[in-house]
């Protein structure tokens, strides 16, 4: 019944800001522990976590995005959005957002994913 969405553009040029919103809708869920974050997906590769931001408002980073990416979340906690810095063609993914309801994992929903290809 709930549902995550991304938007935002499919083509990004290199050294371009890569801007992503995922919009939860279709129904409630309650959690007293929650985050909404972002994996990516290059062709080929496997999964690679993003970063995540939880239920106080605090964000957390991979290693390999910390100094280009930041997740935010707005006031209804609706949608929350991602932002990745200085693209370049490696940044060529499936971007899909989810929103985990549970500290461990357990019970999470999956946006559709989509495809953010980098080039000019």
């Amino acid at each position: 019944q709930v549902v995550l969405q991304e938007s935002g553009p499919g083509l990004v040029k290199p050294s371009q800001t890569l801007s992503l919103t995922c919009t939860v809708s279709g129904g409630s869920r309650t959690a007293e522990y929650y985050s909404f974050g972002w994996i990516r997906q290059p062709p080929g590769k496997g999964l690679e976590w993003m970063g995540a931001i939880i239920y106080d408002g605090s964000a957390y980073y991979s290693p390999s995005f910390r100094s280009r990416a930041y997740i935010s979340g707005d006031t209804s906690e609706n949608k929350f959005s991602l932002h990745l810095a200085s693209v370049t063609a490696e940044d060529t993914a499936v971007y899909t957002c989810r929103f985990t309801l549970d500290p461990n994992g357990q019970d999470v929903l999956w946006g559709r994913g989509t495809q953010v290809t980098v080039s000019s």
